[in-house]
């Protein structure tokens, strides 16, 4: 039974996911994965920082034991010169106190020395894992532009891919469905038109052809040949006129 409900969870969970798939819209999809792709990145950006602040923290850290290791050491000598001094001038009391410095001085040096040790195998692992942080950034750098980048392709052809459908859905409305019942075909629109054209010609061509047309015509070729005469006449007399010399004064 168990088993049965975890199949059925699963295939209901499958099928939910592909119906959410087929309706989500593809370009609010890729601004998402952007958006989730800067995140991601911010994350891994405050990840690598605290590495490398824990570097950093380290360096001052062994910087200031490593100071005071050779302070130590200094100390250390001063104390022994002065206890082989206070000997030398038979002053055992001084010798002795100088001789119970410098020990004390050698023990806080051995114990700093230790710790100096540990600082420099820490900052050496702090290294390698800034190194690596640093690397990781980049990286992810690098293919959130390449993401951003080809965004830009992808909504194109997501607006191609749109408008394509959108033709081939024309297409097959005009190929696959019949016009309706109150909205008159293409071709039958073509035949109303040709038809009242034709009848129009020839109305034009029989009022062409009437009496009160044919007078008309003759009428207007009489004018336009006298007006021809006139224009010849015209013509004539300012040829004549330009060949006259001018009498004498």
């Amino acid at each position: 039974m168990i088993h049965l409900l975890r199949r059925t969870w699963k295939y209901t969970a499958a099928l939910l996911s592909r119906k959410f798939e087929l309706a989500a819209d593809p370009e609010i999809q890729i601004e998402q994965a952007i958006e989730e792709g800067k995140r991601q990145h911010g994350l891994l950006v405050q990840q690598a920082a605290a590495v490398i602040g824990n570097q950093r923290q380290i360096e001052l850290k062994l910087g200031r034991t490593m100071e005071q290791v050779e302070n130590l050491r200094g100390s250390a000598r001063q104390a022994i010169v002065l206890g082989d001094r206070a000997r030398g001038a038979d002053e055992a009391s001084d010798a002795a106190s100088f001789d119970e410095a410098a020990h004390a001085f050698a023990l806080s040096l051995v114990t700093k020395e230790s710790e100096m040790r540990d600082l420099k195998s820490l900052h050496d692992r702090a290294i390698d894992g800034a190194a690596a942080a640093k690397a990781a950034v980049e990286q992810n750098a690098f293919v959130l532009r390449q993401r951003i980048s080809e965004r830009t392709r992808l909504l194109s052809e997501l607006e191609q891919t749109k408008l394509q459908e959108r033709m081939n859905e024309a297409l097959g409305s005009m190929s696959d469905l019949a016009p309706q019942a109150d909205v008159p075909s293409f071709e039958r629109v073509r035949d109303t038109i040709e038809r009242r054209y034709s009848q129009a010609m020839g109305v034009a061509e029989i009022g062409s052809s009437a009496i009160e047309v044919r007078a008309i015509n003759v009428e207007r070729a009489t004018l336009d040949a006298e007006a021809a005469h006139v224009l010849a006449d015209l013509r004539l007399s300012l040829r004549e006129t330009a060949s006259t010399p001018p009498a004498a004064g």
